[in-house]
């Protein structure tokens, strides 16, 4: 019992080179040279080397599982390494989406202004199956990249002059709509917006889709505030601009983040949240219910797009079905208490 306790309580050691190399009949540099790749070796006896690797399951390091499976088991990700709600969920449930399907997780950041190139690059270089492109900010030219593994974006669609891709994420153009549309159904002559930063995928999304939501109903078009940066000061600058005017009864925030600034802002100028004006955000952070007042906000589902996305990319790498090559995810909105009736 003794054993069987100590054995429960570590991880039992894998076979090594050394086992290798002495079931196989050949020298431990003889097994190195045919997991590496390298030449020198001859036909029947990489054969057999591999033969043992295989009964063994030997798996000293990527190269030699590339080298028997024909894969890493493992996937890169490129994405911006910010602290931000979104983005960070993102990962998160990428990571857990890639565990459940068996593959490891590799990530390349782009904080500090490096390209998405060099960041693919260098997962390339590292050995993955697949890509998953979760970088939010593009400087308006179209992204274009060489890679011959299976790439997925989580936003815009990217020109690959070699390999396959598709687009997965959630529809932001119509969740704006729907957040704008909810405003104007209670009775509010418009809509004003406090825009993300515009180098954002999502921030134009959002942007576009209050725009046709206002067109379609027949609505002005309010003048935007300044941009703001997704954090709560953003929110609480443009907010303290629009509580100067005297025609402000909705507004449509580009994250919750800069909701709650604007609801600050909103509260210093003496005025009520929703008696004076309305507020809608977008993300549905885990705060949003437990403000003052609960925040009606777009609901994101970040698991189910990143499941999406890794089914998709999979599906890709492995050749078992032809995915949808671009898909876009439905969004809901939670109603809560920032929203009422114009007064």
């Amino acid at each position: 019992m003794a054993s069987t306790a100590a054995e429960g309580g570590r991880r039992r050691r894998g076979p090594g080179m050394t086992e290798v190399a002495r079931a196989a009949g050949v020298s431990q540099k003889t097994v190195s040279r045919v997991v590496n790749g390298e030449p020198h070796v001859s036909p029947e006896v990489r054969d057999r080397v591999l033969r043992v690797i295989r009964e063994l399951d030997y798996r000293p390091n990527n190269a030699a599982r590339a080298l028997l499976l024909g894969r890493y088991r493992r996937i890169g990700v490129v994405s911006l390494g910010t602290a931000l709600y979104g983005p960070s969920a993102l990962l998160s449930a990428l990571e857990r989406a890639m565990q459940r399907a068996g593959y490891s997780f590799a990530l390349a950041g782009t904080l500090e202004g490096q390209r998405v190139s060099v960041a693919v690059e260098a997962l390339l270089e590292q050995g993955v199956d697949g890509i998953v492109l979760s970088e939010p900010i593009d400087d308006g030219t179209p992204l274009r990249l060489s890679a011959d593994v299976p790439v997925v974006s989580l936003g815009e669609g990217v020109e690959l002059t070699e390999g396959v891709g598709a687009v997965v994420g959630a529809d932001g153009v119509a969740a704006a709509r729907m957040a704008t549309e909810h405003l104007l159904a209670l009775g509010h002559r418009t809509v004003w917006h406090l825009p993300g930063p515009q180098d954002w995928f999502a921030a134009r999304d959002r942007l576009r889709g209050w725009r046709e939501a206002l067109a379609a109903a027949g609505a002005p078009e309010p003048p935007l505030p300044t941009a703001g940066d997704w954090t709560p000061a953003s929110g609480y600058a443009a907010g303290r601009q629009l509580a100067q005017l005297s025609d402000v009864t909705a507004v449509f925030a580009g994250n919750d983040d800069m909701a709650i600034g604007a609801l600050r802002a909103f509260a210093e100028a003496g005025l009520s949240v929703p008696g004076d004006v309305s507020v809608v955000g977008y993300d549905d952070i885990p705060a949003a219910p437990y403000l003052s007042p609960p925040l009606t906000t777009v609901r994101q589902d970040f698991t189910a797009v990143a499941d999406h996305a890794v089914d998709t990319l999979i599906a890709m790498i492995e050749g078992t079905s032809r995915p949808d090559r671009h898909a876009a995810l439905a969004v809901e909105l939670a109603v809560r208490s920032s929203t009422a009736p114009r007064p």
